[in-house]
């Protein structure tokens, strides 16, 4: 949509013209009527005005052959009208605007000097010449190139506005579209990681425990399994339908501390691992950052499960002054945490990759230290963060 703030001054200026031309016109045809001149003039009169308003339209499109002809046109009948009536020779004030408007560069600015010329002598013809007869059309030419100066400047201001405007806006709109493609790959980021945090190791427990349970007697320890399943499905149902809801983590209403103690005593029971947890009374967090920590807890007890085949993890969140740091070691088999990044995008291992995305977020450190035969520890440390 063009915004041309200039655009009242220009329809002003040539509604301006326009009138000054009808009113002197006019002045023509009452001298004419006046002193019964000749019919000719009247004639030429007549003629003018028909080539005065047909050729409107041709002036709104600026410098083009159908304005340059319409100008000359006017002036060949402006003319002779002159040598019949003196009047008409103010008629050269509103052709003064005409000839540097629609006339290229130097052409409009000689043209005025030329009409000038031919007014003076048409002043002289009819009544010698004076004074008024050449100071007149002077002051008007000089005063029609100055306002004509500054009229091509600010159409060239005005143009020179209407693209930087309409590049702004490109601009705006690329960063909108830019914004919105950036927000999407965010949330489509940030779904990812929650159900790979939740659902999928939820429904991963659940399978390894119905696989323990068809292993098992059925009347023996396989009944206690599928209890284990049964409970493990209803938590995932509930994290689904919280995500949903976009509500905070009910787990996280007594704070992260707790929520940590729950999860990893019942994560112990279902994988039968020694979990020894640590955590301070109180940790002050944004909720954030809360649900960030369970979250990273949750897949680091995850790949422990699946790929770590160890007896006792070690669970500790403490806090220092603004610091919080969350660490989960275990003393299983380890691993090259170098090489697990490296070949996650192409598999189904998105643990690490998750674990990492969620503390860049918060502007935070994760180490993952681990080699074979060695354990593995997963730290992270959010500074400044706690209150």
């Amino acid at each position: 949509m063009p915004h041309r703030t200039l655009a009242p001054v220009f329809t002003g200026l040539r509604a301006g013209v326009h009138a000054l031309f009808a009113g002197l016109l006019a002045l023509v045809v009452v001298r004419v009527v006046w002193t019964g001149g000749s019919p000719w003039a009247l004639a030429l009169v007549a003629l003018l005005a028909a080539v005065y308003l047909a050729g409107l339209w041709l002036a709104r499109r600026g410098r083009s052959a159908g304005g340059i002809a319409w100008v000359c046109a006017l002036t060949l009948v402006w003319a002779p009208l002159m040598w019949l009536v003196p009047e008409a020779a103010y008629l050269v004030f509103p052709l003064f605007f005409l000839y540097l408007h629609l006339l290229p560069r130097w052409v409009g600015p000689a043209a005025v000097i030329a009409a000038t010329g031919l007014a003076i002598a048409a002043f002289a013809v009819h009544g010698g010449l004076t004074v008024g007869g050449v100071v007149g059309p002077v002051v008007g030419a000089g005063v029609a190139l100055l306002i004509g100066l500054g009229y091509g400047a600010l159409q060239r201001r005005s143009v020179e506005r209407e693209a930087l405007v309409a590049e702004l806006l490109a601009t705006r709109d690329r960063l909108a579209a830019t914004e919105r493609e950036q927000g999407v790959l965010a949330e489509r980021a940030r779904l990812a990681r929650e159900i790979h945090d939740t659902v999928a190791q939820g429904l991963s427990s659940i399978q390894m425990l119905l696989h323990a349970a068809e292993r098992a007697d059925a009347t023996g320890p396989g009944i206690a399994h599928i209890r284990l399943a049964r409970q493990t499905a209803a938590d995932g149902l509930a994290e689904t339908r919280r995500f949903i809801r976009e509500l905070a983590p009910p787990t996280l209403d007594r704070g992260l501390g707790p929520a940590l103690q729950r999860w990893a005593e019942g994560w112990a029971q279902r994988e039968g691992v020694d979990v020894e947890i640590s955590t301070p009374g109180d940790v002050s967090l944004p909720m954030d950052a809360q649900a960030a920590l369970l979250r990273i807890a949750q897949g680091a007890l995850a790949n422990v499960s699946q790929h770590a085949d160890a007896t006792r993890v070690r669970v500790d969140l403490a806090q220092d002054g603004g610091d919080v740091r969350l660490t989960i070691a275990d003393d299983g088999r380890g691993f090259d945490p170098a090489r697990a990044e490296e070949t996650a995008s192409g598999t189904d291992s998105f643990g690490l990759r998750a674990m990492r995305e969620r503390v860049e977020q918060l502007e935070g450190d994760l180490s993952v230290v681990s080699a074979a035969g060695a354990g593995t520890v997963v730290a992270v440390t959010l500074r400044g963060t706690a209150s």
